[in-house]
């Protein structure tokens, strides 16, 4: 598939009215994974607002070690940053880029959710994920590389929707090339990115909030039943539990961190 990068640079240069971009595009057809590729780049020197881009990867990472299956059509893109965050709060660069992207595809006509913590959703099946990988140095983040897989042209599982056949089915195409969705991506992230550094985790979270897909849903935890209720600022699911002491019910709030518990896509489980 080819990119063609310098559509790109000129989308970018005129979203943003850029003289000349912040960061440097290395675009690849094929890789094994983009975030890998991007660490690499940064141990050589390469600056750290570096971005990596492929149409494919043949060792994809998905969160919690698990595989991203990520065949050629795909957008897949990292982007190195470095944050100011305690390791602690991390996640946050997750929650922003979740909301900063899907923000700007809503703009285009796209009407993207967010499925905690990391997911795109798009008619309640899967476009694309955020894999954050970190470099910690006393308790402080030092170095940041947020991965970015979205479904485009690329065929994909029975829970999952790719940009191009969702336009069909809408008789619209808001998104006209992988190029323009790129722009998006990138200018998602550096929106979301701004938001949590001008306006903090609180106006940034109740953003997210608004997107969230799971707000009411319910799910159990050892057996109890809770509802969600939102997300803290680390990231972590809060949930009102129910559960019947002999007298009255209680309904005590948690909140699970992610990985502790799948929502899924039909419908929540553990």
């Amino acid at each position: 598939m080819e990119f063609d990068q310098q559509l790109l640079v000129n989308t970018l240069k005129a979203e943003r009215e850029y003289t000349d971009l912040p960061y440097s595009l290395h675009i690849f057809d094929s890789l094994s994974s983009t975030n890998q590729t991007l660490w690499e780049l940064l141990a050589q020197g390469e600056k750290s607002t570096c971005v990596v881009i492929a149409t494919q990867q043949t060792a994809g990472r998905g969160q919690w070690g698990r595989q991203w299956v990520s065949p050629t059509g795909g957008l897949y893109l990292s982007v190195g940053i470095s944050p100011k965050l305690i390791a602690t709060d991390a996640y946050q660069l997750t929650l922003a880029s979740a909301w900063g992207i899907a923000a700007q595809l809503r703009k285009c006509g796209v009407s993207v959710g967010i499925k905690w913590p990391n997911d795109l959703v798009l008619d309640g099946r899967k476009l694309g994920g955020i894999l954050t990988e970190t470099k910690v140095y006393q308790g402080q983040v030092t170095q940041a590389v947020i991965g970015v897989g979205i479904n485009w042209v690329n065929p994909v599982p029975q829970t999952g929707i790719n940009l191009e056949l969702w336009q069909k089915s809408q008789n619209r195409q808001p998104i006209p090339c992988l190029e323009i969705l790129t722009s998006r991506v990138l200018l998602g992230i550096e929106s979301g990115l701004e938001c949590l550094s001008d306006e903090g985790i609180g106006i940034l979270l109740s953003r997210y909030l608004d997107l969230l897909i799971n707000m009411g849903d319910q799910v159990y935890v050892n057996n109890l039943l809770g509802t969600v209720v939102g997300v803290t600022s680390q990231g972590n699911l809060r949930l009102r539990m129910a559960a019947y002491d002999t007298k009255e019910l209680i309904t005590p709030e948690i909140s699970v961190e992610p990985g502790t518990i799948s929502l899924g896509y039909c419908k929540s489980s553990v």
